[in-house]
């Protein structure tokens, strides 16, 4: 009796052993480190020297960057809230179809991640440049006169980050709706509650869940999704995401991106901390 309390702590640390070296070697000590080398110096060419400052926090909540830190955000709540109104009726149409069609439909969604997210928004970007398909059979048709302007600005890196991000709206819509139940939708029916009544008083808060769920799997990927605007924005564009990209990879100023970071973790957390107080985070899952 006396080993059995023994075999059941190693069974714990040979289960859970792996995933806690793993979570430790390649989550929390990379954390570790970005914290730490924001604190750092800048290189005189790039890097990192070991004298500690503040002025990467205070040239992070400068007037310039905090104007792009607010764009990033204000992209990040239009990309969820086209993504919701996209994606809520698709998940309800969605779920009431035979399992059959609902299947296919949900494969076709998931179809487009078998393909790397680049490649496709590159196909996307040669569709709507100004020798693109569309300009061209908007011109052959006398729509237009001269092509229209449809990649390198905001507008086609909201386009992008709906596109790629979309199906992580609906996933969570979808299991939310498919518990709905219907029962209570009939007896809001037979009581002579309208359609648009019957929604927003019976539908809608059952399913608030999934669109909680949703708007968080949408809205924090949009923050520092970078190489969307990279891609459909042509580098005119300028988010959170790619600036701290900039920061490593090209300016070299490895102690700012790291501060950005640490920024847009904090940010993050913040918002699964407020999520929290109304879902729950197994939803998320």
């Amino acid at each position: 009796m006396k080993n059995k309390p023994r075999k059941n702590t190693r069974l714990i640390l040979v289960m859970v052993g792996p995933t806690a070296l793993w979570l430790l070697f390649f989550l929390l000590l990379p954390l570790i480190y970005v914290v730490y080398i924001s604190f750092m110096t800048k290189g005189l060419y790039g890097g990192i020297q070991n004298i500690f400052t503040l002025k990467n926090y205070t040239s992070v909540v400068s007037e310039l960057y905090m104007k792009v830190t607010l764009k990033s955000v204000k992209m990040a709540f239009q990309t969820s809230l086209i993504c919701l109104l996209i994606g809520y009726p698709f998940s309800y149409l969605l779920s009431k179809t035979s399992k059959k069609v609902s299947g296919f439909l949900m494969l076709l969604l998931m179809l487009p991640f078998w393909v790397n997210g680049l490649v496709r928004l590159n196909g996307w970007t040669n569709i709507l440049r100004d020798s693109g398909f569309v300009n061209t059979f908007l011109l052959k048709l006398g729509i237009i006169s001269k092509p229209i302007t449809m990649v390198y600005t905001n507008g086609a890196v909201l386009f992008g980050m709906v596109y790629c991000l979309l199906p992580f709206m609906i996933l969570p819509l979808h299991t939310s709706i498919s518990k709905l139940d219907n029962s209570l939708v009939e007896a809001s029916m037979d009581l002579g509650a309208g359609k648009l009544h019957t929604f927003t008083r019976v539908i809608l808060p059952q399913t608030l869940p999934g669109i909680f769920a949703g708007t968080i799997q949408v809205f924090i990927p949009s923050i520092g999704a970078f190489f969307v605007a990279d891609v459909m924005g042509g580098g005119s564009a300028t988010y959170l995401g790619n600036l701290i990209q900039a920061q490593f990879l090209t300016a070299r100023n490895w102690p700012l991106g790291a501060a950005f970071s640490v920024l847009l973790i904090i940010f993050t957390l913040i918002i699964l901390a407020l999520y929290s107080k109304v879902g729950s985070l197994d939803d998320l899952a």
